[in-house]
This record gives structure tokens, sequence and C-alpha cells, in this order.
């Protein structure tokens, strides 16, 4: 009868350790593998197709300028650095990279859709339709129609928020805005077309919109007690708890209209 021989657990021990090693050998010679095949020259960039929005930017020159600061090959490549590459030039709002195999590149532009201009006189900064300020070539945009929006840095969707809520009130009196800003201490104010400027005061858009409704359905019958329309207007202040004070051209006193 053969009676079985237990295996030392050191030569046990010995068998998995050389197990262990040979499997972290192949793994290596693997990753070598692959890192030389993804090296390889038959994967280097070979074109880029630019897709999208390009109407303020020239697919040529795009990736003319992108190229360049493009480093590895399909396997290796830096798709973010792609993406900020391109979303680094003018207009570009977002840019979406995904890889072609075996040696290309595919974007997607998201150009900004301008709806305002932001700051004062001499600014070169204009508010997409996010709300979002963003730096161009001012002189590129038809401004006739855009209003100006001024506010902190950083709150251009409050603003952007606040005239689209405004915009419409005063569009069915026949009255345009022309500015709007909200103060570093969170007040509102607007220009209109004719020149008139209004103190909103500070609030939500809730608010400020409920103190616009209050003026707006009242002020025909104030302005015309003076033989006035609303465009003679100079200014007005919306501010009081009680109603508003206006000041008309050519009148020196100011009317202030209850509830």
């Amino acid at each position: 009868m053969n009676t079985a021989v237990a295996t030392p657990v050191d030569v046990k021990l010995m068998n998995l350790a050389m197990v262990a090693l040979l499997l972290v050998f192949v793994g290596l010679c693997a990753v070598a593998a692959v890192r030389s095949f993804s090296r390889m020259h038959a994967f280097d960039i070979q074109a880029i197709t630019v897709a999208g929005d390009t109407r303020h930017n020239n697919s040529v020159t795009l990736r003319a300028n992108v190229a360049p600061r493009i480093a590895g090959t399909f396997f290796t490549v830096d798709l973010a650095k792609v993406r900020a590459a391109f979303e680094a030039a003018p207009w570009v709002r977002r840019a979406v990279v995904h890889r072609d195999f075996p040696n290309r590149l595919r974007v997607t532009l998201q150009e900004h859709q301008p709806v305002a201009l932001w700051g004062g006189e001499g600014e070169t900064r204009l508010v997409n339709s996010f709300g979002e300020v963003f730096e161009a070539n001012v002189g590129e945009v038809d401004q006739d129609g855009l209003p100006t929006l001024t506010g902190p840095e950083g709150q251009g969707p409050e603003v952007l928020t606040m005239y689209r809520a405004l915009a419409p009130l005063f569009a069915a009196q026949d009255m345009t805005i022309e500015e709007l800003e909200l103060s570093g201490r969170g007040s509102w104010s607007v220009r209109l077309e004719a020149g008139t400027e209004i103190e909103l005061g500070r609030g939500n858009t809730e608010e400020v919109v409920a103190r616009v409704n209050r003026y707006l359905k009242t002020l025909t019958q104030v302005v015309s007690r003076y033989g006035r329309q609303p465009n003679a207007i100079e200014s007005a202040d919306l501010r009081h708890e009680n109603g508003y004070a206006i000041r008309l051209r050519g009148v020196s006193t100011t009317e202030v209209a209850k509830k």
C-alpha cells in the first residue's frame, strides 16, 4: 500500500512565490507590449474633424492652432487637454472630443449665442443664452437690439433671468429696456430706450416684477394728469413701499402714485 507523502510547507510557499513572480512577469510584459503598441507611429493623430457650430470660427484655422498642442497617439492623447485647447478659442463655449480609430479625432463645437452686452462702455464681453459672460470681438456681433447687462462678477445668470422677466412687461407698453444693472449692494435699475432711468430697488425676481407691474398699470393715468405720455418720464423710483415717484421732463414736481 502506497502512502502519500505530504508536500512540505516551505515547498508549497516556494511554488506559490514562483507562480506569483511568473504572473507579475507576464503582466509586465503585457503592459510593455501594450505601451509599445499604443506608441506606434501608425496611431499618431493624422487628422481632426471639426463639426457643430462654426459660425465665428474657421475649422481650418482652429485645427491649425490646436494641432501643435496635441501630444501622443490615438491611445495616449489627453482628450481633456484637447478639449481645453478648443474651448480656449474665441466664441467656443463647449467642445466634445472623441477618438476615431485608428488615428483621428472628432470634435463637436458649441458656440456662445450672444443675447446681451456685458458691462459699461469699452467692455469687450458678451452674455450668452445661459447667462455666462464671455470674451469676444464685439464688432462681430450685430449690436442693434442687444441690451446691456451689468452686475458683479459671477452674477450674469441672475441678471439675465431678471432681464427676461422684465423685458416683456415693458415691451407690452411699447418700451424697450436698453440697460439693466445689478449694483454691488443688490439694487436693480433699468434705463429705457427713451432715456428713462428707473430705480427698481432690491429683491428677487418676483418682488421686482410686482413693483414694475404696479408702476406700468397706473403709469398712463398718472402722466395724463400733466398732458404727457409715458416716454416723457425722465426718471422713476419704485423703491417706495406704497407706490412710486416719477419726474417728468419739463415738470418740476414729483408725483407719487399710491396703491
